[in-house]
């Protein structure tokens, strides 16, 4: 696809008018005369989220087709971006190769000289669009014809806004590309996707995107004391690996360091304490939030941001054999903490305890957030909406929770009260890794806090209910991608606060 910005078009195109139902009749008007449209338009077209239109005109030397978008009550850059991608995925082959994006049906009146609302616009039309070309069959064997999506997208937009609008293309280009690299990873079925192969992706990555990538191996890990990592691979015929990601530019200038832990566990049977059938297939999303980290680490070395980001995989799977670890062993971690297990279904938090203290110690960041799909507990307290956010800092959560209202990729912050401490000890061990039905969200991040030593700046992402659900392009449940533009959105905040 290409996307590009202009003064006036002069080629044969469609016309995509996104409009928000706030002083609709008045804009319907102005298009009804300028078109020469039924005025039959005012009553059919409502403008209601994802609602579309399609009309032929005549009258106009260069425009074939006009589409009317609906995005709702009011503007936002989600909604924009949500209902391009379904309109293009939808309407492909029926737009032609030739679009062009008016959007001066949606931003204030004075937004011609607001070069935030054009970014935010541009941005989200170029991340809709792309994001509607990917394609979840990709073991299917039957000899489809090839989807025909439009080819060249042009925004109109006055000479001094498109230095604004190219660097928007850019950056939509580069989330939108990198949020299907974590569709992919997410997706993609354990016998095509193991720690091995997590870990090779990341390397992949580094190479291409100029991020350092280190992978230490099951030797290693073992060498290093890493036992909650070593415990959950024991039932596994595939290695665990660590990978460490990182990401400096070259500068002068101060850079804040921020750490990400994301889970990597590439499949969940639920070890002995085994889950039930029903929806197991659905497992191999248990890496999304490593797959959420690599991408976070990718893109923000693709937007060159000043910044320094660290991004901590462990990576295995969680599976059954003679070796796999029994409920009621005790677990000797990297930070020297022992764990009793109590249910070997609440593994990824046994691995994410040695990622979350190999960071702290080896690379002492400003701030640390990790993102697990960690919790039914979660699913059942917040439902499919928002991950949960548990930290101890104020001004963490709240910059956290403006980066989610600005994506879309909301969260909400329970308590992390000592209050449930008790839930998690253990006669044998310093702790053990499961807490029981009640609350069991907040006693799993209680127990993931054992392992941060005392951060002042750490917060845990608990998204079950977020990473993997229903969607408009897939008839199962699928990636979502969430969790990179809430951290882009983060950082990106951070920065501007900052200068």
């Amino acid at each position: 696809m290409n996307f590009q910005v202009v003064e006036t078009v002069i080629s044969k195109h469609s016309l995509i008018i996104p409009f928000i139902t706030k002083d609709l009749e008045k804009k319907l008007i102005v298009l009804i005369e300028q078109f020469a449209l039924p005025p039959a338009l005012l009553s059919d077209f409502k403008a209601g989220a994802d609602e579309v239109i399609a009309l032929y005109t005549h009258t106009h030397a260069t425009i074939e087709k006009i589409i009317l978008l609906g995005l709702g009550e009011s503007f936002s850059a989600q909604s924009l971006q949500k209902s391009m991608r379904l309109l293009v995925n939808k309407q492909k082959e029926k737009l032609g190769q030739n679009v062009v994006i008016d959007l001066g049906k949606i931003y204030p009146q004075d937004a011609a000289t607001n070069e935030d609302e054009i970014s935010k616009c541009v941005e989200s039309c170029v991340s809709g669009a792309l994001l509607a070309t990917y394609n979840i069959g990709k073991f299917k064997t039957k000899d489809n014809p090839p989807s025909s999506f439009p080819e060249n997208y042009t925004f109109v937009l006055p000479k001094n806004l498109h230095e604004t609008a190219q660097d928007a293309i850019r950056k939509g280009e580069i989330l939108a590309s990198t949020q299907q690299h974590i569709f992919d990873l997410v997706n993609l079925p354990v016998n095509h996707l193991n720690s091995l192969q997590l870990a090779e992706f990341a390397e992949n990555a580094g190479k291409e995107y100029n991020f350092s990538v280190r992978v230490l191996h099951l030797e290693e890990i073992k060498n290093l004391g890493m036992g909650g990592l070593i415990a959950i691979n024991q039932g596994s015929d595939t290695p665990a690996t660590f990978i460490i990601m990182e990401y400096k530019p070259v500068t002068d200038k101060p850079l804040k360091k921020i750490g990400l832990v994301g889970k990597g566990v590439t499949f969940d049977t639920g070890g002995i304490s085994i889950k039930d059938s029903d929806g197991m297939w659905q497992m191999k999303c248990d890496m999304a939030g490593a797959a959420t980290v690599i991408g976070t680490v990718e893109a923000v070395a693709r937007l060159q941001l000043p910044v320094h980001l660290i991004g901590i995989v462990p990576s295995t799977d969680n599976m059954i054999n003679g070796k796999a670890i029994c409920p009621g062993d005790i677990v000797h971690t990297y930070s020297g903490l022992t764990i009793e297990i109590e249910d070997t279904d609440a593994e990824g938090r046994v691995i994410l305890a040695d990622g979350l203290a190999y960071l702290h110690k080896n690379f002492e960041p400003d701030v640390m957030i990790d993102l697990a799909t960690l919790t039914g507990a979660c699913v059942v307290s917040l439902g499919y909406h928002a991950a949960g956010l548990f930290t101890h800092n104020d001004e963490l959560a709240a910059q956290l929770s403006k980066a989610g209202e600005q994506t879309n990729e909301r969260v909400w912050r329970l308590p992390l009260w000592d209050d449930y401490d008790k839930y998690i000890k253990s006669d044998m061990g310093d702790v053990k890794n499961f807490g029981g039905r009640p609350a069991g969200a907040i006693t799993a991040a209680k127990f993931l806090e054992k392992f941060v030593n005392k951060h002042t700046a750490w917060a845990h992402l608990d998204i079950a209910g977020v990473a993997f659900g229903d969607s408009a392009f897939s008839n199962a449940r699928s990636a979502t991608g969430y969790g990179l533009r809430l951290l882009v959105a983060y950082i990106e905040n951070g920065i501007k606060s900052s200068v």
